[in-house]
Protein backbone atom coordinates (compact mmCIF):
# COMPACT_ATOMS: atom_id res chain seq x y z
CA UNK A 1 0.00 0.00 0.00
CA UNK A 2 1.47 3.57 -1.29
CA UNK A 3 0.86 5.95 1.89
CA UNK A 4 0.79 9.23 0.98
CA UNK A 5 2.50 11.87 3.99
CA UNK A 6 1.73 15.73 2.92
CA UNK A 7 4.27 18.68 4.62
CA UNK A 8 6.67 16.00 3.94
CA UNK A 9 9.81 18.74 4.20
CA UNK A 10 8.11 19.74 7.84
CA UNK A 11 9.26 18.08 11.18
CA UNK A 12 6.29 15.63 11.51
CA UNK A 13 6.41 15.33 7.64
CA UNK A 14 9.84 14.10 7.80
CA UNK A 15 9.88 11.85 10.49
CA UNK A 16 7.03 10.48 9.39
CA UNK A 17 8.94 9.34 5.46
CA UNK A 18 12.08 8.84 7.48
CA UNK A 19 10.56 6.35 9.51
CA UNK A 20 8.08 4.64 6.50
CA UNK A 21 11.32 4.00 4.52
CA UNK A 22 12.96 2.30 7.41
CA UNK A 23 10.31 -0.45 7.52
CA UNK A 24 10.30 -1.15 3.50
CA UNK A 25 6.66 1.05 2.95
CA UNK A 26 6.38 2.38 -0.66
CA UNK A 27 6.09 6.62 0.67
CA UNK A 28 5.62 9.78 -1.29
CA UNK A 29 5.90 12.60 -0.09
CA UNK A 30 4.36 15.94 -1.01
CA UNK A 31 5.53 19.77 0.03
CA UNK A 32 5.26 23.17 -1.42
CA UNK A 33 9.44 23.17 -0.61
CA UNK A 34 11.86 20.81 -2.07
CA UNK A 35 13.71 18.37 0.20
CA UNK A 36 15.09 14.79 0.16
CA UNK A 37 11.39 13.54 1.51
CA UNK A 38 9.73 14.98 -1.10
CA UNK A 39 8.95 13.61 -3.95
CA UNK A 40 6.13 16.08 -5.56
CA UNK A 41 6.72 19.63 -5.01
CA UNK A 42 3.39 21.97 -4.68
CA UNK A 43 1.11 23.50 -2.50
CA UNK A 44 -2.05 21.19 -1.12
CA UNK A 45 -4.56 23.79 -2.32
CA UNK A 46 -3.79 23.10 -5.84
CA UNK A 47 -6.20 20.47 -6.63
CA UNK A 48 -3.64 18.93 -9.84
CA UNK A 49 -0.99 18.53 -7.84
CA UNK A 50 -3.02 16.73 -4.56
CA UNK A 51 -3.93 14.52 -8.05
CA UNK A 52 -0.94 13.89 -9.42
CA UNK A 53 0.51 13.15 -5.61
CA UNK A 54 -2.75 10.90 -4.59
CA UNK A 55 -1.97 8.29 -8.06
CA UNK A 56 -2.15 4.82 -6.16
CA UNK A 57 -2.06 5.61 -2.54
CA UNK A 58 -4.35 4.01 -0.16
CA UNK A 59 -3.79 6.20 2.81
CA UNK A 60 -3.19 9.36 3.70
CA UNK A 61 -1.02 11.05 6.27
CA UNK A 62 -2.30 14.67 6.66
CA UNK A 63 0.37 16.85 8.12
CA UNK A 64 0.86 19.77 6.07
CA UNK A 65 -0.05 23.42 7.63
CA UNK A 66 0.74 26.16 8.39
CA UNK A 67 1.17 26.71 12.33
CA UNK A 68 0.73 28.60 15.51
CA UNK A 69 4.12 31.02 14.79
CA UNK A 70 2.75 31.56 11.46
CA UNK A 71 -0.24 34.20 12.77
CA UNK A 72 2.51 36.64 12.58
CA UNK A 73 3.78 36.42 9.52
CA UNK A 74 0.91 35.09 7.36
CA UNK A 75 -2.91 36.38 6.65
CA UNK A 76 -5.72 34.24 8.19
CA UNK A 77 -6.46 33.27 4.08
CA UNK A 78 -3.51 31.88 3.90
CA UNK A 79 -4.17 30.08 6.75
CA UNK A 80 -7.68 29.50 5.32
CA UNK A 81 -6.15 28.46 2.13
CA UNK A 82 -3.20 26.04 3.32
CA UNK A 83 -5.31 24.03 6.20
CA UNK A 84 -8.90 23.94 5.22
CA UNK A 85 -8.95 24.45 1.46
CA UNK A 86 -6.36 21.78 1.18
CA UNK A 87 -7.64 19.26 3.74
CA UNK A 88 -10.48 19.72 1.57
CA UNK A 89 -8.51 19.03 -1.41
CA UNK A 90 -6.85 16.05 0.00
CA UNK A 91 -10.20 14.95 1.62
CA UNK A 92 -12.09 15.11 -1.63
CA UNK A 93 -9.28 13.25 -3.63
CA UNK A 94 -9.16 10.64 -1.18
CA UNK A 95 -12.80 9.70 -1.71
CA UNK A 96 -12.36 9.47 -5.38
CA UNK A 97 -9.47 7.09 -5.50
CA UNK A 98 -10.83 4.71 -2.67
CA UNK A 99 -8.48 5.67 0.01
CA UNK A 100 -8.90 3.16 3.18
CA UNK A 101 -7.21 5.47 6.14
CA UNK A 102 -6.87 9.05 5.99
CA UNK A 103 -4.95 10.15 9.33
CA UNK A 104 -5.29 14.27 9.81
CA UNK A 105 -2.51 15.16 12.13
CA UNK A 106 -4.47 18.15 14.07
CA UNK A 107 -3.34 20.29 17.55
CA UNK A 108 -4.18 20.60 20.87
CA UNK A 109 -4.10 24.32 20.15
CA UNK A 110 -7.81 23.69 19.03
CA UNK A 111 -8.47 23.21 22.40
CA UNK A 112 -8.09 27.44 22.60
CA UNK A 113 -9.03 29.62 25.47
CA UNK A 114 -10.66 26.39 27.16
CA UNK A 115 -6.85 24.90 27.74
CA UNK A 116 -6.58 28.12 30.46
CA UNK A 117 -8.81 28.02 33.76
CA UNK A 118 -9.67 31.75 35.33
CA UNK A 119 -7.22 32.75 37.67
CA UNK A 120 -7.09 30.41 41.48
CA UNK A 121 -9.43 28.05 40.07
CA UNK A 122 -7.86 24.32 39.61
CA UNK A 123 -5.55 23.16 36.50
CA UNK A 124 -7.64 22.06 33.42
CA UNK A 125 -7.95 18.37 32.47
CA UNK A 126 -7.99 18.08 29.12
CA UNK A 127 -9.47 14.89 27.13
CA UNK A 128 -11.67 14.49 23.99
CA UNK A 129 -14.81 15.30 25.40
CA UNK A 130 -13.57 18.93 26.47
CA UNK A 131 -15.66 21.61 24.44
CA UNK A 132 -12.89 23.55 22.35
CA UNK A 133 -12.96 27.66 22.62
CA UNK A 134 -10.38 28.11 19.95
CA UNK A 135 -8.31 31.83 20.26
CA UNK A 136 -6.40 32.41 16.92
CA UNK A 137 -6.80 31.90 13.06
CA UNK A 138 -4.61 28.36 13.65
CA UNK A 139 -6.71 26.78 15.84
CA UNK A 140 -10.06 27.81 14.34
CA UNK A 141 -8.77 26.91 10.85
CA UNK A 142 -7.75 23.22 12.61
CA UNK A 143 -10.75 22.73 13.63
CA UNK A 144 -12.19 23.36 10.68
CA UNK A 145 -10.68 20.84 8.75
CA UNK A 146 -11.20 18.65 11.96
CA UNK A 147 -15.25 19.56 10.59
CA UNK A 148 -14.43 18.92 7.46
CA UNK A 149 -12.55 15.16 7.87
CA UNK A 150 -16.14 14.90 10.20
CA UNK A 151 -18.62 15.91 7.28
CA UNK A 152 -16.30 13.89 4.65
CA UNK A 153 -16.45 10.44 6.94
CA UNK A 154 -20.19 10.98 7.60
CA UNK A 155 -20.86 11.78 3.71
CA UNK A 156 -19.01 9.05 1.87
CA UNK A 157 -17.86 6.65 4.91
CA UNK A 158 -13.77 7.74 4.31
CA UNK A 159 -12.13 6.01 7.28
CA UNK A 160 -11.16 8.94 8.92
CA UNK A 161 -8.72 9.90 12.14
CA UNK A 162 -8.07 13.21 13.92
CA UNK A 163 -4.73 13.48 16.28
CA UNK A 164 -4.42 16.31 18.27
CA UNK A 165 -0.96 16.19 18.65
CA UNK A 166 0.74 18.43 21.70
CA UNK A 167 3.85 20.35 21.19
CA UNK A 168 6.91 18.30 19.86
CA UNK A 169 8.72 20.53 17.95
CA UNK A 170 12.32 21.29 18.74
CA UNK A 171 12.47 25.28 18.97
CA UNK A 172 12.83 26.87 21.65
CA UNK A 173 9.68 28.20 23.08
CA UNK A 174 7.40 30.96 21.26
CA UNK A 175 6.66 32.80 24.62
CA UNK A 176 9.68 34.84 25.15
CA UNK A 177 9.08 34.94 28.77
CA UNK A 178 9.22 30.86 29.31
CA UNK A 179 12.33 31.32 27.45
CA UNK A 180 13.74 33.67 29.87
CA UNK A 181 12.49 31.18 32.77
CA UNK A 182 13.75 28.19 31.96
CA UNK A 183 16.86 26.46 30.06
CA UNK A 184 15.22 25.42 26.78
CA UNK A 185 15.89 21.32 28.02
CA UNK A 186 14.48 21.84 31.13
CA UNK A 187 11.12 23.39 29.87
CA UNK A 188 10.64 20.92 27.11
CA UNK A 189 11.42 17.94 30.10
CA UNK A 190 9.08 19.90 32.40
CA UNK A 191 6.38 19.88 29.55
CA UNK A 192 6.48 15.92 29.19
CA UNK A 193 4.50 15.90 32.43
CA UNK A 194 1.59 17.24 30.90
CA UNK A 195 1.79 19.31 27.67
CA UNK A 196 4.60 17.73 25.16
CA UNK A 197 5.49 14.53 23.52
CA UNK A 198 8.64 13.40 21.50
CA UNK A 199 8.41 13.05 17.48
CA UNK A 200 9.20 9.28 17.46
CA UNK A 201 5.64 8.66 19.93
CA UNK A 202 4.14 10.93 17.24
CA UNK A 203 5.13 9.30 14.70
CA UNK A 204 4.08 5.94 16.00
CA UNK A 205 0.52 7.07 17.03
CA UNK A 206 0.14 8.38 13.15
CA UNK A 207 1.35 4.59 11.41
CA UNK A 208 -0.84 2.60 14.17
CA UNK A 209 -3.81 5.29 13.10
CA UNK A 210 -3.44 3.93 9.53
CA UNK A 211 -3.46 0.28 10.54
CA UNK A 212 -6.50 1.11 13.08
CA UNK A 213 -8.50 3.24 10.69
CA UNK A 214 -10.26 0.63 8.82
CA UNK A 215 -11.50 -0.89 11.70
CA UNK A 216 -12.17 1.88 13.86
CA UNK A 217 -13.70 4.17 10.96
CA UNK A 218 -13.58 7.29 12.66
CA UNK A 219 -12.01 9.12 15.90
CA UNK A 220 -10.22 11.75 17.54
CA UNK A 221 -7.14 11.97 19.92
CA UNK A 222 -5.18 13.70 21.98
CA UNK A 223 -1.72 12.71 21.08
CA UNK A 224 0.82 13.71 23.71
CA UNK A 225 3.38 12.21 26.39
CA UNK A 226 1.22 10.06 29.34
CA UNK A 227 0.82 12.30 32.38
CA UNK A 228 1.77 11.23 35.68
CA UNK A 229 -1.01 12.90 37.42
CA UNK A 230 -4.27 12.56 37.91
CA UNK A 231 -7.52 15.00 38.43
CA UNK A 232 -7.16 14.61 42.15
CA UNK A 233 -3.86 16.54 41.39
CA UNK A 234 -5.27 19.57 39.46
CA UNK A 235 -6.14 22.03 42.54
CA UNK A 236 -2.45 21.25 43.56
CA UNK A 237 -1.02 21.82 40.47
CA UNK A 238 -2.34 25.12 39.33
CA UNK A 239 -0.45 26.49 42.83
CA UNK A 240 2.42 24.30 43.73
CA UNK A 241 3.59 21.81 40.79
CA UNK A 242 6.74 20.98 42.30
CA UNK A 243 5.23 20.35 45.05
CA UNK A 244 2.79 17.47 43.30
CA UNK A 245 5.76 16.55 41.19
CA UNK A 246 8.23 15.34 44.19
CA UNK A 247 5.38 13.30 45.35
CA UNK A 248 5.27 11.67 42.29
CA UNK A 249 9.15 11.66 41.44
CA UNK A 250 11.17 11.91 44.93
CA UNK A 251 14.18 11.75 42.79
CA UNK A 252 13.57 14.43 40.56
CA UNK A 253 14.34 17.65 42.80
CA UNK A 254 18.09 16.51 43.23
CA UNK A 255 18.14 15.12 39.59
CA UNK A 256 16.94 19.05 38.52
CA UNK A 257 18.98 20.23 40.87
CA UNK A 258 22.50 18.80 40.13
CA UNK A 259 21.47 19.69 36.03
CA UNK A 260 20.39 23.36 37.09
CA UNK A 261 16.91 23.33 36.43
CA UNK A 262 14.12 23.71 38.37
CA UNK A 263 10.36 21.88 38.73
CA UNK A 264 7.69 24.04 37.43
CA UNK A 265 5.75 26.42 39.80
CA UNK A 266 2.79 25.88 38.08
CA UNK A 267 0.60 23.72 35.62
CA UNK A 268 -2.04 25.23 34.26
CA UNK A 269 -3.27 22.11 32.07
CA UNK A 270 -2.82 18.11 31.79
CA UNK A 271 -3.31 16.51 28.53
CA UNK A 272 -5.13 12.93 28.99
CA UNK A 273 -4.25 10.54 26.38
CA UNK A 274 -6.17 7.56 27.72
CA UNK A 275 -8.48 7.05 24.71
CA UNK A 276 -5.52 6.91 22.38
CA UNK A 277 -3.80 4.13 24.09
CA UNK A 278 -7.04 2.42 24.79
CA UNK A 279 -8.20 2.57 21.04
CA UNK A 280 -5.34 2.99 19.05
CA UNK A 281 -2.94 0.39 21.32
CA UNK A 282 -0.36 3.67 21.34
CA UNK A 283 2.33 3.00 23.79
CA UNK A 284 4.65 6.34 24.30
CA UNK A 285 7.73 5.51 25.84
CA UNK A 286 9.54 9.13 26.50
CA UNK A 287 8.07 10.82 29.27
CA UNK A 288 8.68 12.47 32.52
CA UNK A 289 10.03 9.19 33.60
CA UNK A 290 12.49 8.29 31.00
CA UNK A 291 13.37 11.95 31.17
CA UNK A 292 14.59 11.73 34.76
CA UNK A 293 16.54 7.97 33.77
CA UNK A 294 18.11 9.77 31.19
CA UNK A 295 19.38 12.66 33.03
CA UNK A 296 20.47 10.36 35.48
CA UNK A 297 22.70 8.69 33.16
CA UNK A 298 23.72 11.61 31.74
CA UNK A 299 21.78 10.83 28.28
CA UNK A 300 20.29 12.75 26.09
CA UNK A 301 16.47 12.15 26.87
CA UNK A 302 15.47 12.93 22.63
CA UNK A 303 14.62 9.99 20.51
CA UNK A 304 17.32 9.18 17.76
CA UNK A 305 14.57 10.33 14.82
CA UNK A 306 14.14 13.32 17.34
CA UNK A 307 17.96 13.51 16.54
CA UNK A 308 18.03 12.85 13.56
CA UNK A 309 15.17 15.32 12.28
CA UNK A 310 16.60 18.33 14.13
CA UNK A 311 15.25 21.85 14.48
CA UNK A 312 13.85 23.72 10.97
CA UNK A 313 12.65 26.68 12.32
CA UNK A 314 9.45 27.98 10.86
CA UNK A 315 9.99 30.78 8.77
CA UNK A 316 13.31 31.12 6.89
CA UNK A 317 14.84 33.82 8.35
CA UNK A 318 15.18 35.22 11.74
CA UNK A 319 14.37 38.56 14.03
CA UNK A 320 15.62 40.57 16.72
CA UNK A 321 13.63 38.15 18.98
CA UNK A 322 15.94 35.24 17.38
CA UNK A 323 13.08 32.57 15.80
CA UNK A 324 10.12 34.00 15.87
CA UNK A 325 9.10 37.76 14.71
CA UNK A 326 8.15 40.87 18.04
Amino acid sequence: MRILVTGSAGHLGEALVRQLRALGRDVIGLDRLASPFTDVTGSIADRSVVEAAMDGVGAVLHTATLHKPHVATHTRQAFVETNVTGTLALLEAAVERGVGAFVFTSTTSTFGDALAPPAGEPAAWIDEDVVPRVKNIYGATKLAAEDLCTLVHRAHGLPCIMLRTSRFFPEPDDDRARRDAYPDANLKANELLYRRADIQDIVDAHLLAIERAPALRFGRYIVSATTPFTRDDLERLNVDAAGVVARRFPEAASLFEHAGWRLPTRIDRVYDNTRAREQLGWRPRHDFAHALACIARGEDARSALAIAVGAKGYHGESWRDGLYPT
